[in-house]
């Protein structure tokens, strides 16, 4: 008994201090992330920002267009069953213009690619930066798997968009570029997912619901299969010419000569393709700003158009298509006579947008 009484003081202020490090001890897990702490949260929101974290619900699930719960981007409705095709924003005075740059690379690229062959050009995304150039990105899925630190990069830098430029890089609308094969019309929504999923994956939280047909081409069928994935297509009204030519000057005054309020320009993020892009831009950035032009991104461009020119872009566009199937066959000759001319050329390109997008 004496011995019980005199170790009982001891067992006494063990127990206080155990009690008062209670609090602390519960900070410290919650501090290393333990179950449904801060911690986690905090690390969720780091990795997951927007509404999806792309590696957790969309690993090997095909959803249809851009991420859902991410802030809408405005686009163009669709008409009997056909996606909106949007070329330039409406001609209202104001002096702007958007640079698109479509990031390509095919499945039967990834030889070249490790090889040392350079499908992407950090010196291009760099000098936007610099030059504080906002700019849509138009990116096939191939392209993200294969550079996801920079997809990565582009889609949570808030000077970008990302859209949609298919998986693989296939033709929806034969023909197009001799060589390229084409995706069969029942597989097309599937590829424009399929693009979707791995962009996502590649950690773009928000791409955005914008498609770019592959070379350019596109027919009825085209818009009406790529229609249920909420997409509008953006062409463009300049095209550069940077896949077809190594020379930054000629890139640069093809752009310049052609740029009006509203215009859409469309350029490669693919060194191996169009060498010349980067020394381009530097020259054209300026060049317009002095001439009082600023530049906006897609979305800004459809988001100013208003409903009346929504709906002249549709009549235009229904006009195109009618006269496409009426001329289809002499259409897709020219196509590809224009596609093998660009390939005799110097730094022929694989994915120059043809004259279909000129309309």
């Amino acid at each position: 008994m004496i011995q019980h009484f005199a170790q009982q003081p001891g067992t006494r202020a063990r127990r206080r201090a155990a009690s008062a490090l209670m609090p602390l001890l519960a900070l410290a897990l919650a501090a290393c992330g333990g179950p449904d702490s801060g911690g986690d949260r905090a690390a969720d929101a780091a990795i997951s920002p927007g509404a999806s974290d792309p590696a957790a619900a969309h690993d090997g699930v095909e959803e249809p267009g851009p991420a859902a719960g991410a802030p809408a981007a405005p686009t163009l409705p669709a008409a009997d069953g056909r996606a909106a095709v949007f070329t330039r924003g409406a001609g209202d005075g104001d002096k702007v213009v958007a640079l698109t740059f479509n990031a390509d690379m095919a499945p039967e690229h990834a030889t070249r690619a490790a090889g040392g062959e350079r499908f992407d050009n950090p010196r291009l995304v760099s000098s936007l930066r610099k030059l504080k150039v906002p700019a849509t990105i138009f990116m096939t899925g191939r392209w993200a798997d294969e550079y996801p630190d920079q997809a990565r990069s582009l889609g949570r830098d808030p000077l970008f968009e990302v859209g949609n430029h298919s998986y693989g890089l296939r033709s929806f609308s034969g023909p197009c570029r001799t060589g390229m094969p084409r995706v069969d019309r029942g597989a097309m929504r599937d590829d424009v997912n399929r693009a979707y999923t791995a962009i996502r994956r590649a950690g773009v939280p928000a791409p955005v619901p914008y498609f770019r047909f592959p070379g350019g081409c596109f027919d009825d069928g085209a818009l009406k299969a790529v229609a249920p994935a909420r997409v509008t297509a953006v062409q463009g009204d300049v095209l550069s010419g940077d896949a077809s030519t190594d020379s930054p000057d000629r890139v640069a005054e093809q752009v310049l000569s052609q740029v009006r309020p509203g215009s859409v320009v469309v350029m490669h993020a693919t060194l191996s393709h169009a060498p010349a892009t980067e020394a381009a831009v530097r020259r054209i950035v300026p060049e317009l700003r002095a001439q009082g032009y600023r530049f906006v991104r897609v979305s800004e461009l459809i988001s100013r158009t208003r409903g009346e020119d929504r709906d002249q872009n549709s009549r235009e566009q229904a006009a195109q298509d009618q006269a496409r199937e009426q001329t289809g066959q002499e259409q897709g000759q020219a196509q590809v006579a224009r596609n093998e001319q660009q390939e005799r050329e110097p730094g022929r390109g694989q994915d120059q947008l043809p004259g279909r997008a000129r309309e």
